[in-house]
């Protein structure tokens, strides 16, 4: 019993020219990067916490208060709960960003879309987690603003991606094409749990440094 055709390789790579395979794998490594930098978040809560809470140990600053001042919590416990409460404000951005991202790819170019939404994101994680590290600015409103905005940053990636997908690779073939390339995520989340571990011995402010950015220039939104 002969194969379906999809499955003949000859008959699958006919279907697809070179810049099938640039539209794939830019549009595979872009999202993969955006879940990169949300796992570097999840890897560093632990170093976050207690570089917002004063240490009983640390006898490189005196008098104690001097250096327990300048945190933003009391306790482990509360630098915990608030790191919850980014999650969630994070995820709840995300939800409406996903809509409305939705409907200016729908009118706007969606490379132009998609690379501001990767270059944006690439910024406000900078600040939030390096810049105000360098300058010991530790400000909850400023935090909790800063990730709403990434939120709605980030969701310009799934709707966009999935866009010039959908526009390059048609119904025949499409559920091996998108079964490989749903694997994007996953990748994500293993790059981004090796960098940070990688570098979060020098702090977890390099961490966020260290997230590549990639831009997704040569990606056309059709045939």
């Amino acid at each position: 019993m002969a194969w379906p055709d999809i499955f003949q390789r000859r008959a699958l790579l006919s279907r697809f020219s070179h810049h099938h395979v640039v539209v794939f794998l830019l549009t595979f490594f872009s999202y993969s990067l955006l879940h990169a930098s949300r796992k570097t978040f999840s890897n560093v809560k632990v170093s976050i916490s207690k570089q917002w809470t004063p240490s009983a140990f640390n006898k490189s600053v005196e008098p104690a208060e001097l250096w327990s001042s300048g945190r933003l919590f009391p306790s482990a416990e509360e630098a915990t709960l608030f790191l919850g409460t980014l999650d969630t404000v994070f995820l709840f951005s995300y939800a409406v960003g996903l809509f409305i991202s939705g409907i200016i790819g729908d009118r706007l170019n969606l490379r132009w879309v998609l690379s501001f939404g990767m270059c944006s994101s690439a910024l406000v994680v900078f600040v939030f987690g390096t810049v105000t590290e360098w300058l010991h600015f530790y400000n909850k409103w400023l935090y909790c603003c800063l990730w709403i905005v990434n939120g709605l940053l980030q969701s310009t990636g799934w709707p966009c991606v999935v866009a010039v997908m959908g526009n390059w690779f048609g119904k025949a073939g499409r559920g091996v094409v998108f079964g490989l390339w749903s694997a994007c995520a996953s990748v994500g989340n293993i790059l981004g749990a090796c960098l940070a571990s990688s570098v979060l011995q020098y702090g977890y402010e390099v961490s966020q440094v260290s997230r590549p950015k990639k831009i997704l220039k040569k990606t056309h939104t059709g045939r």
